[in-house]
């Protein structure tokens, strides 16, 4: 292959990955302000704003690879610290959502047999407080 033709190819993929990862952040952005309640905004950042980061990440990469012939690990290190950042971020919010805005009884089901484990007390544990909402603790004395 000649040099023309792959600095053809390389800027032809590098723009692929910018416009795919723009696409991917402005739908995810678009979610997050249009979408109703709280779980399906918090959905939208975390599935589509992570793949558009790291497209546009990818992207910068391979541009530093097709220009100066070394790669840069920077941006393949943001990736990867983003991939695996963003749905332990979701998952905690997620969780404090359950605890915050639900009672245990307005739950979904969850398809088997046990409810939520996040919900579930555990089996030697005495609880004083039983007739409290899940997630809400009694205060010291009170």
């Amino acid at each position: 292959m000649s040099d023309a033709l792959l600095s053809l190819v390389g800027e032809a993929l590098v723009a692929l990955l910018l416009l795919a990862g723009s696409f991917f952040m402005l739908v995810g952005s678009f979610g997050l302000v249009r979408l109703p309640t709280l779980m399906q905004r918090l959905h939208a950042p975390t599935k589509a704003t992570t793949l558009g980061v790291g497209g546009i990440l990818i992207a910068s990469m391979l541009f530093f690879v097709f220009t100066t012939g070394r790669v840069s690990v920077h941006e393949l290190l943001i990736t990867l610290f983003l991939f695996l950042t963003a749905p332990v971020s979701a998952y905690m919010l997620a969780k404090a959502h359950l605890h915050r805005a639900r009672a245990e009884g307005e739950l979904p089901p969850t398809g088997r047999p046990v409810g939520w484990a996040t919900f579930d007390p555990g089996e030697d544990s005495d609880r004083s407080d039983e007739g409290s909402r899940p997630g809400r603790h009694r205060a010291a004395g009170g």
